[in-house]
């Protein structure tokens, strides 16, 4: 993050949206919005929010994966296939 370029007063963004927005979608860099000296909002390309959404969709998996395993809630691996090979052909 360059911080004097990626952090911007909410009059900036006010003025130069367009820009803001197509510099965000250009150069896939989140822009800092404040309002009175504060850090407020954040600007992204969709891409990039799409991608840290699926990122976040990806560790909240491996975070119940983790709780199943603590927790004993596990199937064998072969017992598994079996119960998906009686699905499949049923």
């Amino acid at each position: 993050m360059h911080l004097s370029q990626d952090i911007k007063p909410i009059s900036y963004l006010k003025a130069k949206t367009a820009d803001v927005i197509n510099s965000v979608t250009e150069n896939q860099r989140s822009i800092i919005i404040t309002q009175n000296g504060e850090a407020k909002a954040v600007v992204q390309d969709i891409k990039s929010y799409e991608n840290l959404q699926n990122s976040l969709n990806l560790l909240k998996l491996i975070v119940q994966s983790e709780n199943d395993i603590n927790s004993g809630n596990t199937t064998e691996q072969e017992q598994m296939f079996n119960d998906l090979e009686k699905k499949l052909f049923e």
